[in-house]
This record gives C-alpha cells, sequence and structure tokens, in this order.
C-alpha cells in the first residue's frame, strides 16, 4: 500500500512538470480582479488587530432558534463574538471564544465557533489534530504564505501563530478535531449568477442587479445574506455557483486523476473524509467543503508559496494542473456529502 501511494504521488513527475505559469485566480482569494503585475503589499497589511468600526448599534438582534439576543458590536466583537447557539457545540476553550488580547483574535470571530467557517477563511471542524498543529506551526515558521498578497487572512494567521503559546494550539486543535464537519455547502451548476460586490473577501449579491456570466470562476455566496453576514448565523451556509459541466470532468480528476494528476482517495481516503499516511499522519478531510478555500490550497502549493511536509506530499499532485482542472476538482468535491 505504501508503494502504491508514493507511485500515485509521484505520477504527475513522470508525466511531465508544469510550472505555475497564471496568476492567481482573483475569484478563489475573494477578488473581482485580477492580481496587478507590478503589485506591493503595504509591510502592515493585514496585520491590524483593532476591532471593525461600525455605526451606532442597533437594538438588540436575534436568529431563529436562539433565545439569544445581540448588538452589532456584540456580534463582531474579535475577543469574544456572540455565541448564538451555545447548545450546538461541546465547551470551547478561551483562545476559541475569546482568543487573547491584544495580540490573538478568538478563533470563533472568523471561523465560527462550531468551526465551519466561511469562503474567506477555513473550515475547521474536523480537522486531524496532528494537521491542525501542523499548519499553525507553518503560520508560524514562515512555511505559509498566500498566493495572492492581497489577502489579508495569511499574514493574520501567521501573526497569531507566533503569539500563541504550544499550549493554545494544543487547545484549538483538540477542541476542532472533536467537532463533525456537516454539509455546509450547496453546488449548483449555472451559467448565469448574481452580480455581486466583495466585503472583506465575501461574495455578496448586488440587489436589483442584472445575472452575469459565471465564466471561469465559482461563486460563493450565503444563503442568506443578512443572516450571514450582519448576524453572522453559524446555521446558514453557502450557495456555491459553478460552471456547466465542472462536476463531471471534476469526477474524473478526483476519481481517476485523469491522466494529470493522482486519484485525491490515495490520500484522503475514498470517501475524502481524510486518512492516516504511513510516516506523515492524517490527512485533512476534502469532501463538502469550500471550493473557494480548497483551490486556494491547491493554488498556494503549486505556485510554492505553502510549505511544509502535507504541502510538499502534494508538489507532485498539483505540479500539472491548470486553472480549469482546479476549478472542476473542487466543484465536484463541494459536491460530496462530508
Amino acid at each position: 500500500m505504501h508503494s502504491l501511494l508514493r507511485l500515485l504521488l509521484i505520477l504527475p513527475l513522470l508525466v511531465g512538470l508544469v510550472s505555475a505559469a497564471t496568476a492567481p485566480p482573483p475569484w478563489a482569494y475573494g477578488f473581482k480582479e485580477p492580481l496587478p503585475a507590478n503589485y506591493t503589499p503595504s509591510p502592515a497589511a493585514g496585520t491590524s488587530t483593532s476591532p471593525a468600526k461600525h455605526p451606532a448599534d442597533l437594538p438588540l438582534l436575534g436568529l431563529p432558534g436562539s433565545t439569544l439576543q445581540f448588538t452589532r458590536a456584540e456580534i463582531t466583537n474579535i475577543f469574544g463574538p456572540a455565541d448564538w447557539y451555545p447548545q450546538d457545540h461541546p465547551p470551547a476553550p478561551d483562545i476559541v471564544t475569546k482568543g487573547r488580547s491584544p495580540d490573538i483574535w478568538a478563533c470563533a470571530r472568523c471561523h465560527y465557533v462550531n468551526g465551519r467557517g466561511r469562503p474567506e477563511n477555513a473550515p475547521l471542524a474536523g480537522l486531524p489534530r496532528d494537521y491542525f498543529i501542523e499548519q499553525l506551526l507553518a503560520f508560524r515558521s514562515g512555511e505559509r504564505h498566500s498566493a495572492d498578497p492581497r489577502k489579508p487572512n495569511t499574514s493574520m494567521m501567521a501573526g497569531y501563530a507566533h503569539a500563541m503559546t504550544d499550549e493554545e494550539m494544543r487547545a484549538a486543535a483538540d477542541y476542532f478535531a472533536q467537532l463533525t464537519w456537516s454539509p455546509w455547502i450547496r453546488v449548483v451548476e449555472t451559467a448565469m449568477v448574481p452580480a455581486t460586490k466583495v466585503s472583506a473577501g465575501m461574495f455578496l449579491p448586488v440587489p436589483d442587479a442584472p445575472a452575469e456570466a459565471i465564466g471561469d470562476r465559482i461563486l460563493e455566496i450565503p444563503e442568506d445574506e443578512y443572516a450571514v453576514e450582519f448576524l453572522r448565523s453559524p446555521r446558514v451556509g453557502f450557495i456555491a455557483y459553478v460552471p456547466v459541466g465542472s462536476l463531471k470532468r471534476g469526477e474524473e480528476l478526483v476519481t481517476t486523476g485523469g491522466g494529470r494528476t493522482a486519484a485525491c482517495s490515495a490520500c484522503h481516503g475514498p470517501d475524502y473524509r481524510g486518512m492516516l499516511l504511513p510516516d506523515t499522519g492524517h490527512t485533512p478531510g476534502i469532501a463538502g467543503r469550500s471550493p473557494s478555500y480548497v483551490v486556494r490550497q491547491l493554488y498556494d502549493i503549486q505556485a510554492g508559496t505553502r510549505h511544509g511536509l502535507k504541502a510538499d506530499l502534494m508538489k507532485p499532485v498539483v505540479a500539472n494542473l491548470t486553472p480549469a482542472d482546479m476549478l472542476a476538482i473542487v466543484a465536484y468535491l463541494a459536491s460530496r456529502q462530508p
């Protein structure tokens, strides 16, 4: 089994490596326009830990199924965001619910306390403990960067990882590893999609605007914009609009490699829920997760901005993939039951 696995992993090397010659797909990184060729990030970009400023609070707000009410400031508090449904999850450590002021935001502020996250960040629920810690250490060491320097999340995570103690890392890893990943993405093949705007990396529909062609992209938008963006509901998921035909093409690539890569089941298991590999530890589940997030990881690894044990194993697997291949792969994986 181990020899077969290694053979599958080096398959792309045998058919000829290609370099990542294209710019990062802007839709995956939360942008409508491609990365400018001469873009120079600000040294301080994405590192601020100041709470966002909002207009004066509205009256207490609520969500269906919750007996709790919060103000807008409480909902968006970076050091203790509103927990609408405490009955939905086990007791969480302080690093998850509160972070550590002033250096570390609460994990729940971006990823939700149930670990489901949003397209602009990572889905953490159910990630293996060893994998979770490995990624935090990669952020801390500088092995993990974003191929699109406009995206602030990676530099923010690097700052948090530097500030976190080993005990805090283990506490967060233990907590999110015990959570079960459940359906969160509804995949829809279509030629036309709602017109959108971008708000902090998330695509939101523009009211009354005419539909537009989907083109060569995946568009993830909330099932309910108000519940997700304004109230930050952890129970409302996302629609992933994908180009017509991408699921069939993605199925071929995922299940057989399509002559361009290895079948995903070789490392992520027959149901794509992750598995334990000899010598390298657990791989993450990839079924039913945000296609925007997954394609960012594929591209970052191919572009050479993400390193580490698991990322290095993936380098030959992604070497020959085109942006169209990656789109199809993540569209199909997002449609699978987690």
